[in-house]
């Protein structure tokens, strides 16, 4: 799949390009259905397919307070769009300037002055550019003088319930992570790049890798078995979210820290992906470290001994 940044560096096809618009935060059922449309759209007219999205979510910028955190970082992002089949994605990046940009005039810039734009997919209540000026009905407006067709998909419901990235959300928040994986179409996963920590795991004999998480959606916490690919290769992990009390008593965030078993290497500055497996207990402060290190001990006992699903 190629990677571009600029509508302008969209290379069509012979058919034209087929787009998919969105900021498919997770690429749950809902967003793969608006994807999916556009790749068949493409195959049919020999068109490209094209995902059109941003590089952070639009209320980083516009509203900063009310931003939710991601639930995949931009590479696991365009991992999972490769995956669907689909030839390009156009990664704009969002900010103030941006944020101004008029409904009507993101979409001219798309389609530009040659009309190579066949089709446009999209999730029915999507809306986009300069005070959420741009919506179905204009893209609806647009296509009759641009003469592209116009998908306004449906939501996909589960259990009764619309999938969504905010649902995706609470269900992580509160532990379901097999909810959150019926939302997404795949297995829930934490990503994550290895930074350098305090090295009080290693001093009890069980390193770990310090996941910076900082954004991210995270489960609650506690202490996990988890699957941790890096490098290509996947080992079994006893992972601890929380505030760490017995060594830092802070409050400040969830840090995420997984020891990988069987594994002996450098890896700051590597991405993690961590799968969950089972909860096997809530954090909690030890009288000492010694207590904690024989708890550790368990821990990754216990994490050896968790079958995989």
């Amino acid at each position: 799949m190629k990677v571009i940044h600029s509508p302008s560096e969209i290379i069509p096809g012979p058919g034209g390009v087929c787009l998919a618009m969105g900021v498919f935060d997770g690429l749950h059922f809902g967003h793969q259905r608006v994807i999916g449309q556009a790749c068949e759209d493409a195959k049919k007219i020999g068109a490209v397919s094209v995902v059109v999205t941003f590089d952070r979510h639009p209320n980083t910028v516009i509203a900063p307070q009310h931003a939710p955190p991601f639930i995949y970082p931009p590479s696991k992002k365009l991992a999972v769009i490769a995956d669907l089949g689909v030839d390009t994605t156009c990664v704009i990046h969002f900010d103030a300037l941006f944020s101004q940009m008029p409904g009507e005039q993101f979409v001219r810039a798309l389609t530009r002055p040659d009309n190579i734009v066949r089709s446009i997919s999209v999730g029915e209540s999507f809306k986009f550019g300069h005070q959420r000026s741009g919506d179905v009905a204009l893209l609806e407006k647009l296509g009759q003088e641009l003469a592209y067709a116009l998908h306004a998909l449906p939501d996909v419901c589960l259990d009764g319930q619309a999938v969504s990235s905010t649902r995706i959300r609470e269900a992580v928040r509160l532990g379901q992570l097999e909810l959150a994986g019926q939302l997404l179409g795949r297995v829930y996963t934490l990503c994550g790049t290895v930074v350098a920590g305090a090295q009080v795991g290693r001093q009890l004999g069980f390193p770990t890798a310090n996941l910076n998480a900082t954004g991210a959606l995270v489960p609650p916490a506690g202490v996990y078995a988890a699957n941790a690919l890096v490098q290509g290769k996947t080992y079994r992990a006893a992972v601890n979210i929380g505030h760490r009390p017995t060594v830092y008593a802070s409050q400040e965030g969830l840090g995420v820290e997984a020891h990988l078993l069987d594994f002996d290497g450098n890896i700051y500055g590597q991405e993690i992906e961590l799968t969950f497996l089972a909860k096997l207990r809530d954090e909690a402060r030890f009288s000492s470290l010694a207590a904690l290190q024989q708890q550790i001990k368990r821990d990754v006992a216990a994490a050896r001994r968790t079958p995989d699903p």
